[in-house]
C-alpha cells in the first residue's frame, strides 16, 4: 500500500494504461508540457511523446471532434477538459457525435474515449468555473457517465473507462485532488456500474457521489452519536445509475434521502426520485427527500457560495427529520 494524492492517482490511471496499449493518448489544452490544470497529466509528454500527450489549441468543439474521429479508427482518445464547464462549447460532438455515431452507424463504428477533468463548486471560482454538468449529459443517449470520489475509485475507475468502447465522462471535483489515500501496489480496476456501499445502515439510505460524499460522512459522525444508523450509498455511476444496489438497500431502510451538489430543477436528484417512484414506490414509508443545490449561478463571495450548496448540518438535519417520522 502506498499513500496516494487523487490528482496523482488518476495519473497512474493514465500512466499505466498508456504503457499497456499503444492506442491510448491523451489530449486537451495544457495537457502536455504544463502537466494539466491540475498535473494530472504531468510529465507523460516526456515518457510517451508530443503526439500520445497533445496540446491542442483553445478550441474544445475542434479537438473534441477530433478525439470522436480518431476513436472510430481505432485510438482510446482521453479528453482533458481544463474546466468541465468549458466542454459546453463541446456539447453538439459529445452528443450527436460521441453518444450516437455507434447507434447510427448500425455497429461499425466504436467511440473508446474518455472525457475527464475539472468540475464542481470550488472555492470562489466564479459561475462559469463552477459548472456541474452530470445533469446536462445525463439525456443523451450512448453515453456513460461516472463521477470518482476517492483516490481509490478514480484510479480504478478511470482504467476502466479507458478500456470501455463507449464514451465515458468522468467527472473528478477540484477539491478532491489532494484527497489522501492508501493504494495497493497492485493492479486493480473499479466497475462503471456500480455504486459502493459507504457505511451499511438501518435508518435511512442516503444516496450521494463526488463532492458530497465527503460531507454525507461528516455529518454520520454526529448523526453516529445521536443514535441513528443512516446507510450511505456513493452512486458512482451516474449514468446507467445502479438500481440492483439502491433497490437492496431501499428494501432494508425504507427511506431515501438524495444529497448531490447537481442544481435542483432537472438535476441528478430528480431522475433518482423519478425512477424511484417508478420501481420502488411500494417500499417507501415516507416521500424521497431531495438536497441540492440552489438555482442560481455560483457567486464569486465565499460566504455566498456555500450557502448555494448542501452543507453537512443540512444532510444531519434532514435525517432526523426523517427519523422522527418512523412509525
Amino acid at each position: 500500500m502506498a499513500e496516494t494524492l487523487m490528482f496523482n492517482a488518476l495519473r497512474e490511471a493514465l500512466d499505466e494504461e498508456m504503457e499497456r496499449d499503444a492506442t491510448v493518448c491523451v489530449l486537451g489544452e495544457d495537457v502536455g508540457h504544463y502537466g494539466g490544470s491540475y498535473k494530472v497529466t504531468k510529465d507523460l509528454y516526456k515518457k510517451y511523446g508530443e503526439l500520445r500527450v497533445l496540446d491542442t489549441p483553445i478550441a474544445e468543439n475542434s479537438f473534441t471532434g477530433m478525439a470522436v474521429g480518431a476513436a472510430m479508427t481505432g485510438l482510446r482518445p482521453i479528453i482533458e477538459g481544463m474546466n468541465m464547464g468549458f466542454l459546453l462549447l463541446a456539447f453538439n460532438q459529445i452528443a450527436n457525435n460521441a453518444g450516437m455515431l455507434r447507434y447510427t452507424s448500425g455497429g461499425n463504428y466504436k467511440i473508446p474515449m474518455v472525457i475527464r477533468g475539472p468540475g464542481g463548486v470550488g472555492r470562489q471560482l466564479g459561475a462559469e468555473h463552477s459548472q456541474r454538468l452530470e445533469a446536462y449529459f445525463q439525456a443523451v443517449p450512448g453515453l456513460k457517465i461516472v463521477a470518482c470520489s476517492t483516490p481509490y475509485n478514480a484510479k480504478g475507475l478511470l482504467k476502466s473507462a479507458i478500456r470501455d468502447n463507449n464514451p465515458v465522462l468522468f467527472f473528478e471535483h477540484v477539491l478532491l485532488y489532494n484527497l489522501k489515500e492508501d493504494l495497493p501496489n497492485h493492479e486493480y480496476l473499479v466497475p462503471l456500474n456500480q455504486a459502493e456501499v459507504v457505511r451499511p445502515g438501518n435508518d435511512v439510505t442516503i444516496l450521494t457521489y463526488s463532492r458530497m460524499r465527503h460531507h454525507v460522512m461528516q455529518a454520520v459522525k454526529s448523526l453516529e452519536k445521536k443514535g441513528l444508523d443512516p446507510e450511505v450509498i456513493d452512486l458512482i455511476s451516474l449514468k446507467p445509475l445502479d438500481f440492483e444496489t439502491i433497490g437492496t438497500s431501499l428494501r432494508k431502510t425504507h427511506r431515501v434521502i438524495v444529497v448531490e451538489e447537481c442544481m435542483k430543477t432537472g438535476g441528478i436528484g430528480a431522475e433518482i426520485i423519478a425512477s424511484i417512484n417508478d420501481r420502488f414506490f411500494d417500499e417507501l414509508d415516507a416521500p424521497v427527500v431531495r438536497l441540492s443545490s440552489q438555482d442560481i449561478p455560483t457567486p464569486y463571495n465565499g460566504k455566498l457560495e456555500s450557502l448555494t450548496i448542501v452543507q453537512p448540518q443540512q444532510i444531519e438535519a434532514a435525517v432526523e427529520k426523517m427519523a422522527a417520522l418512523q412509525v
